[in-house]
């Protein structure tokens, strides 16, 4: 199918059972050593304002049973008819009701305490963050610690708000409960579960 303009809907994976899990273990590596910049093995063209890393994860992670948040930048008609066709998710205006959240414009504010939780019976019934970001390196230098990170790890991110840090030590303090944060930058990506603690 081809992807110009107009109403053209963008294709997925070309080999869709493959390409997602071949996306998710690569999720679930950036997840387990929090800090380490992957590359996605495959590659999927988005519609704007996603980047192939944010459209890849969404691809991989949701479907029919994950209401999905979009922040405004990325709530355009184009993204929402391609996750509603390729993905089958629900989308939600309502944060605290998304499995996943989608932001491709950071600087302009994350208020993590908006989106689920969990609960202590349940604390993966939280909402996983999909940051798109400008770059993954070269960034303020953030040092990260916790479980998957042999003493300190060095993350470079930039394009995040002032005050992501403070907000992100109040998420890791509530701990079991809070949100995880997958930044995606191009082809590439970077995880960081609540359980990782950022010394500036």
């Amino acid at each position: 199918m081809n992807a110009a303009a107009g109403n053209t809907l963008l294709p997925a994976w070309s080999d869709s059972v493959h390409d997602a899990q071949a996306a998710f273990r690569c999720i679930l590596q950036a997840l387990s050593e929090p800090g380490l910049i992957r590359t996605l093995p495959v590659t999927v063209a988005g519609p704007a304002p996603l980047d192939a890393a944010t459209t890849a994860l969404c691809l991989a992670l949701a479907d029919h049973e994950t209401p999905v948040w979009l922040a405004e930048h990325a709530g355009v008609p184009a993204v929402q008819s391609y996750l509603r066709f390729h993905c089958g998710c629900p989308l939600t205006s309502d944060p605290a009701a998304a499995a996943f959240a989608v932001i491709t414009d950071p600087e302009q504010g994350i208020a993590l305490d908006r989106f689920a939780q969990g609960v202590i019976e349940y604390p993966d019934r939280s909402t996983t963050l999909l940051i798109q970001v400008p770059i993954l390196k070269n960034g303020p230098v953030r040092l990260l610690s916790g479980p998957g990170i042999p003493q300190t790890r060095a993350m470079r991110i930039g394009g995040l708000p002032d005050d992501f840090d403070a907000l992100w030590r109040a998420n890791t303090s509530a701990f079991p409960l809070g949100v995880d944060v997958v930044f995606c930058c191009g082809n590439d990506i970077v995880g960081l579960p609540r359980t990782t603690h950022i010394h500036v």
